[in-house]
């Protein structure tokens, strides 16, 4: 216990080894007295008995102001980011290779900087040549955004204090490399390192950061999962390549609502902002077929229609196929198993391929009976009724649950002319004008209404 205890200063925090009447650091008298050290362990491995400055202290009824708030101006972009950019705060955004990210980002320096930040776009995987090239392409060569190449990390600080900008964006993060962490560019060390310190530098100088990551093959951002708990907000790009609608995905966000998405469509001169997803997701339906059902979803805080198409087609192998686009394969065959365990619907023997069109992901429970009565449409050969629009999430026991926000599904149904939907049974009446509800307990009695009895 001897080796625990030092001599600290209560007037300057001066640590001795042994007690003196007189402060030599701050000249006190009589202000040394005998305390214990912070941490115990080998000298110059632990905090030893040095002590730090007192940090103010809060209670929780303190009106702290909210954070200022900058608007791009495109209500897509705003809206996943809770509102417009936080000062001082952290951004990571993730997307697969060729997605747009950049060019999603350049549109969006421009913007800020055309509302008056002072915006700096470094690059670390094209020549300034290039990014002018795209902004070219996209229009935006007048706007007042200042460009940089460059990937040593001990640079892009130096330049970043001397110029104090709003705005800083990294692209990417992968290709920075710090000359203190003895590992290639791209290494966990190195990816954990630039991020540490690019996000201490925003929020010690008021700057906001956006930091790009690349993502890995199962679709997270490479890297250490701690990147993602450094920062105040992680954005990720999705899209198919075969479509030209892009998804910017809000999967934390200290400062708005998670799970907030925004639609964007790919053209010639960039992306476009899409004020009516509905519309544009079912703007290539056709003439309605066995399989196809639209369902009435929740993305975020925004109601949103989608189709959802199966197909159901004998198998030539001796163990069928589950092909699954758009959402979970383990729920589609959680789905197949209460058909047939509780509905006595069999799928054996039968390849199930199961597509949202789009290219949009789906991961709220309520798709699940919707994606029932796709699969059913598709054994029996009938088409739904093309005027509905189906929700709910089924229980395995074979019940059906109601979901959350059935008003604003059934008004957004009812804006694109839908005159019908089929949904659980709920204890609290939902009605909506110009919408016929139709409403089963169980999934089996709703098989036997849509279907008739199997």
């Amino acid at each position: 216990m001897a080796k625990d205890l030092s001599f600290v200063c209560a007037n300057c925090g001066a640590a001795y080894s042994k007690w003196s009447g007189q402060c030599d650091a701050c000249q006190a008298w009589n202000t040394i007295h005998e305390t214990k050290a912070l941490s115990s362990g080998p000298k110059g491995k632990t905090l030893g008995a040095m002590r730090g400055k007192q940090i103010a202290l809060t209670d929780l009824d303190t009106q702290e102001p909210e954070p200022p708030r900058t608007q791009a101006g495109v209500a897509e972009l705003d809206r996943v980011l809770g509102g417009g950019l936080v000062k001082a705060s952290a951004l990571l955004v993730g997307g697969d290779p060729g997605i747009g990210k950049s060019t999603l980002l350049l549109q969006a320096a421009a913007r800020f900087a055309r509302n008056g930040l002072k915006v700096i776009y470094i690059s670390g995987e094209e020549s300034n040549a290039q990014v002018q090239m795209r902004a070219r392409r996209l229009g935006l060569e007048k706007s007042p955004v200042k460009l940089a190449a460059e990937t040593n990390l001990r640079d892009i600080l130096t330049t970043l204090e001397a110029e104090k900008p709003d705005l800083a964006i990294i692209d990417s993060i992968q290709t920075m490399w710090a000359d203190t962490v003895d590992s290639a560019p791209g290494s966990v060390s190195q990816v954990r390192s630039s991020a540490h310190e690019l996000t201490t530098f925003a929020k010690r100088n008021g700057m906001s950061v956006v930091m790009v990551g690349h993502v890995t093959k199962d679709g997270s951002i490479a890297g250490p999962r701690v990147v993602e708990h450094m920062v105040d907000t992680v954005l990720y790009f999705e899209g198919e390549r075969g479509h030209q609608f892009r998804i910017l995905r809000s999967v934390k966000n200290r400062f708005g609502p998670a799970d907030e998405i925004g639609v964007f469509e790919m053209t010639g001169k960039g992306l476009a902002e899409v004020k009516n997803p509905s519309a544009l997701f079912l703007s290539e339906r056709g003439t309605p077929a066995p399989g196809s059902v639209v369902f009435a979803g929740i993305e975020g805080s925004r109601p949103m229609l989608c189709e959802i198409q199966a197909l159901v087609a004998p198998s030539p192998l001796s163990q069928p196929r589950r092909s699954v686009v758009g959402w979970d394969g383990g729920r589609l065959a959680m789905i197949l198993a209460v058909l047939e365990s509780r509905c006595g619907v069999p799928f054996t023997g039968l390849d199930v391929y199961l597509n949202v069109a789009g290219g949009l992901r789906i991961s709220e429970p309520a798709a699940d009976l919707a994606v029932a009565a796709a699969l059913m449409s598709a054994r029996e050969d009938a088409a739904l009724p093309p005027e509905a629009v189906i929700f709910g999430e089924i229980s395995l026991s074979g019940a059906l649950r109601p979901v959350v926000q059935t008003e604003n599904r059934l008004k957004e149904a009812e804006k694109l002319g839908f005159t019908s939907a089929i949904s659980p049974h709920q204890a609290k009446q939902v009605a909506v004008k110009g919408i016929s509800l139709r409403q089963s307990h169980d999934l089996a009695a709703f098989v036997e209404d849509v279907f008739g009895a199997r």
